[in-house]
């Protein structure tokens, strides 16, 4: 009876040692894509009142937990009954990346308005109306975490594909709830930095003093910080995506096979974005006529 519990607890132990070491690798696969998910969320939660901050990125949160909730059975439903599908959702979660990718590049050389940043400018806006925005931001904030949710499900359980169910299943949901965790803690800390950094700046009547120093340089650090996530929540789609072309689709294995890994992916993944965003944009634009004219 005794060795029957001991033997029940090693194997315990082993399989989650195993699940352990594979959601490490599977974290590792999805970091990509959570720099861009970072980077997304922290350029959302920013822009309020000091005191909004926090209530703005909770709700997001809530709605990032759910959106978990909804896409993690799906996902195993479709690994149980259709594996294949896995590698498919894949390769289309790897278009979506490259293009989004290639538009931010885009975005970048031809800088265009964003109404959303002119909205915020304003300072005449009632209650009503700022709390409509904030619905507003969250509202776009959770559909955005959606799709980058679904990626990061998938990418992962794309490293459990042939494992039994519950591995999968542990491993998968391991990952979605540290990236959740993970992503929207940091995002606070950044909202934050500006808040402290004045706090600092106050922290005293002496001009120059230390905290002052350290306060400021908060204060500053805070745009540039969220600049250099956006830049490498880009190269991060790249990589994520070229990766997935070149180890998916068996075309494209001897693909620049002489570079280095790492610049073989963000070629492909670059290419790829460079290929899809003129057709994407153009089917955009088409279905804008369409609605417009009703």
């Amino acid at each position: 009876m005794a060795s029957g519990i001991f033997a029940l607890l090693d194997d315990i132990a082993t399989l989650l040692d195993d699940v352990a070491a594979m959601a490490k690798v599977s974290t590792k696969k999805t970091a990509g894509i959570l720099g861009d998910d970072l980077a997304v969320n922290a350029e959302k939660a920013s822009g309020f009142v000091s005191e909004r901050e926090l209530p703005v990125l909770w709700a997001i949160a809530k709605g990032s937990f759910l959106n978990k909730v909804i896409i993690l059975p799906l996902a195993f439903l479709l690994s149980a009954f259709f594996p294949f599908g896995v590698t498919v959702a894949l390769i289309i979660g790897a278009m979506y990346l490259a293009y989004e990718g290639a538009e931010k590049v885009y975005d970048y050389f031809v800088p265009h308005k964003h109404g959303e940043a002119s909205i915020f400018l304003k300072t005449d806006l009632t209650k009503e109306e700022i709390l409509k925005i904030e619905k507003e931001r969250i509202k776009s904030a959770i559909v955005t975490d959606f799709i980058l949710s679904v990626e990061i499900v998938i990418i992962a359980l794309g490293t459990v594909v042939g494992q039994p169910l519950k591995f999968q299943i542990l491993v998968v949901s391991i990952v979605a709830i540290v990236a959740t965790i993970g992503v929207y803690g940091i995002v606070a800390l950044i909202v934050r930095m500006d808040d402290f950094g004045y706090r600092l700046i106050r922290f005293n009547d002496r001009d120059n003093s230390i905290s002052d120093f350290f306060g400021r340089l908060l204060v500053n650090a805070l745009p540039k910080i969220i600049k250099a996530l956006a830049v490498i929540g880009t190269i991060a789609l790249m990589l994520v995506s070229g990766g997935i072309f070149l180890h998916h689709l068996d075309f494209l294995h001897h693909f620049l096979e002489t570079w280095p890994s790492l610049l073989r992916e963000f070629v492909a993944g670059l290419l790829a974005g460079i290929v899809l965003l003129p057709i994407i944009n153009g089917i955009k634009l088409l279905f804008k006529n369409i609605n417009s004219k009703k």
